[in-house]
């Protein structure tokens, strides 16, 4: 496993989203009512990032053209998306978030 520092709890709100890494390789870091998941953060839709988009509990919808992904499952909540998000397992370990970066998988 590769997991990675990739932030403090402390900077990311309930409710908010952090965007980590850039491009093809950026993640997205969602605060829900205090747990945390993480997400490729890419919507499969358009090339657009899903951590300017609008969370609604744990779901994320991507501003483009608003489709909505479960943040927990990665699953499709709405179209015109259909193509289900990576998750990336994540640990929170003394006040610091880690995601295994190496180990995004789509929702089974």
């Amino acid at each position: 496993m590769s997991f990675v520092k990739v932030s403090a709890t402390d900077e990311i709100e309930q409710g908010e989203v952090l965007k980590v890494g850039e491009g093809d390789a950026a993640i997205a870091i969602y605060n829900v009512d205090g747990k945390f998941y993480a997400t490729q953060d890419q919507c499969t839709h358009g090339e657009w990032s899903l951590s300017d988009g609008y969370l609604d509990g744990d779901v994320i919808e991507c501003t483009l053209h608003w489709g909505k992904f479960c943040v927990r499952t990665g699953k499709v909540k709405a179209r015109p998306a259909c193509e289900p998000i990576k998750i990336f397992p994540l640990e929170v370990r003394e006040g610091d978030i880690y995601v295994d970066i190496d180990a995004g998988h789509l929702a089974e």
